[in-house]
C-alpha cells in the first residue's frame, strides 16, 4: 500500500515537473533570466515608495541623539531591505543610527569619542548639514533619473561639500552606473559621474 502511494505521488511529481518544462512562453535558458529580470524591475520599481521618509529618519535619530547634529544620511540596501544610516556628532562624541526604511525599526550602531581636533564643536560646525526644506527621495530620484535619460535610482547619501548640502543618487542601468549630485534644496544638478 505504502508503494502504491508513494509510486503515485512520485509519477504526479514528475508529471507536474515535466509540465512546468514544456512551456512554450519560455526556452530552456531564458526563463531563469527573464524572472530575475522581472524581480529586478519590481524591485527598482519600488525603490521610492518607503514606508519611513527621510524627514521620519531624521525624527528617529533626533529623538536618540536630541543634543547633536547630523553630518550625513545614507539610505542603501542592507541584507535585502532598505536602510538610512544616519550619522552625527556633538561637541565631543560621533553617532551613528541606522533605521529600517519600512518599519521605522531603530537600532545605535555606534558611539565613539571624536579625535581631539575635531572636539569642541570643529567637526559639528564644518559638516553639520542644512536640513531645512529638504527634497524628498522621490524628487531627487526623479530629477537624477531623468538627467540621466535611463535607469533607476537606487541608492542615496546626503552630504555635503564646500557649504553646500547636496544629494548624491546612484542611477543604475544595467552594468552602468550614474552618480548625480543634487542641490538639497534647489533640485539644481551640481555634478554628473558615469561609471561603467
Amino acid at each position: 500500500m505504502k508503494k502504491i502511494i508513494v509510486l503515485g505521488l512520485s509519477a504526479a511529481l514528475l508529471a507536474g515537473l515535466a509540465g512546468c518544462g514544456s512551456d512554450p512562453e519560455y526556452s530552456s535558458g531564458s526563463s531563469s533570466a527573464q524572472e530575475t529580470s522581472q524581480a529586478s524591475q519590481s524591485s527598482n520599481e519600488a525603490d521610492t515608495d518607503f514606508k519611513v521618509s527621510v524627514d521620519d529618519a531624521i525624527n528617529a535619530y533626533q529623538e536618540a541623539y536630541p543634543d547633536s547634529d547630523i553630518t550625513s544620511i545614507d539610505l542603501e540596501k542592507s541584507l535585502g531591505n532598505y536602510v538610512y544610516k544616519i550619522e552625527g556628532v556633538d561637541d565631543d562624541k560621533e553617532y551613528e543610527l541606522r533605521v529600517d526604511a519600512n518599519t521605522k525599526a531603530v537600532s545605535k550602531e555606534r558611539e565613539e569619542n571624536l579625535d581631539t581636533e575635531d572636539q569642541a564643536g570643529v567637526k559639528r560646525t564644518e559638516d553639520k548639514l542644512d536640513l531645512q526644506d529638504l527634497l524628498s527621495i522621490k524628487q531627487v530620484s526623479d530629477i537624477a533619473e531623468e538627467h540621466v535619460g535611463n535607469g533607476k535610482a537606487t541608492d542615496w547619501s546626503l552630504d555635503k561639500e564646500d557649504g553646500t548640502t547636496y544629494w548624491e543618487v546612484k542611477v543604475t542601468n544595467g552594468n552602468e552606473e550614474t552618480e548625480v549630485k543634487i542641490d538639497a534644496q534647489s533640485g539644481e544638478v551640481l555634478e554628473t559621474d558615469v561609471d561603467d
